[in-house]
């Protein structure tokens, strides 16, 4: 791991999914260079789960209607990405991603001896 990170700023990026676009959001992620772990690619690791939110007045929902709560089947896809590709990768995600406002966390790594 300690060669990995020499030199680099790594990010770990996380989103999450509809079961629908799982494999769509992963590709093009990977190919915006996301998800390379030395000599790699591809690499990520995806959890089940259910998200909920309720569109308010005004927003344009993937799924659902305003005002009331939706439940839905996601995974949560996280993955490596240096920072060089960092702002391909979220355009990427973005494009890909059915929903208006998708929920991505990006996290700054740093390399331990």
């Amino acid at each position: 791991m300690g060669r990995f990170f020499l030199g680099m700023h790594m990010y770990k990026l996380s989103y999450y999914v509809p079961v629908s676009y799982l494999e769509s959001t992963k590709q093009a992620l990977f190919d915006a260079g996301a998800g390379r772990v030395g000599n790699y690619d591809s690499c990520c690791w995806q959890t089940p789960g259910q998200g909920q939110f309720r569109p308010l007045v005004g927003s344009t929902p993937y799924r659902g209607v305003p005002g009331q709560l939706e439940l839905v089947d996601e995974y949560k896809v996280e993955m490596i990405c240096v920072q060089s590709s960092l702002e391909n990768a979220l355009g990427a995600l973005r494009a890909a991603h059915p929903y208006e406002e998708p929920a991505i966390d990006v996290v700054r790594l740093e390399s331990v001896p």
